[in-house]
């Protein structure tokens, strides 16, 4: 039984709650108004893909994914940015669900694939993109710059 669609601005109250619990769980502070303020113009601004997983009509997760382009492919590809599920909802096929989302995304939109980053360290989200069919890409370095503002 599907559990998942898309997001619409209906659901940013709840969405938000999920998108803070998020953030804390990356060690950001609290700021539920900032995170709807946030989810809200990605909505209204098209700048983002969002899919959420119910049940029995409470949002319990979402996937978040941005486009990117490849110029060597002269196609888009989706980042997939962000996956959560609330902690009493894991281990329910919730998250598989929304990969599954942002698979047909991916292949509606004629992109090349998607792109995801997760720590070495998260054992469990490793297995998960794995057993989704995602593969280690390690042929080229990822580095980052950070705009100490």
């Amino acid at each position: 039984m599907k559990n998942t669609r898309k997001a619409t601005v209906q659901d940013l109250p709840q969405l938000a709650e999920l998108f803070d619990q998020y953030r804390v769980f990356y060690h950001k502070g609290s700021d539920i108004p900032a995170a709807e303020n946030f989810l809200k113009q990605r909505i209204e601004n098209k700048d983002s893909e969002i899919f959420v997983a119910e049940n029995e009509g409470k949002l319990v997760g979402f996937v978040q994914l941005y486009p990117l382009f490849s110029s060597t492919r002269m196609k888009r590809y989706w980042l997939l940015n962000d996956l959560f599920v609330n902690e009493n909802y894991r281990g329910k096929g919730f998250s598989k669900e929304l990969i599954e989302e942002a698979k047909q995304l991916a292949k509606f939109t004629n992109a090349s694939g998607i792109l995801l980053e997760t720590g070495k360290s998260n054992d469990i989200g490793n297995q998960l993109y794995q057993s989704c069919g995602f593969e280690i890409y390690d042929e080229v370095n990822f580095y980052e710059w950070t705009n100490k503002i």
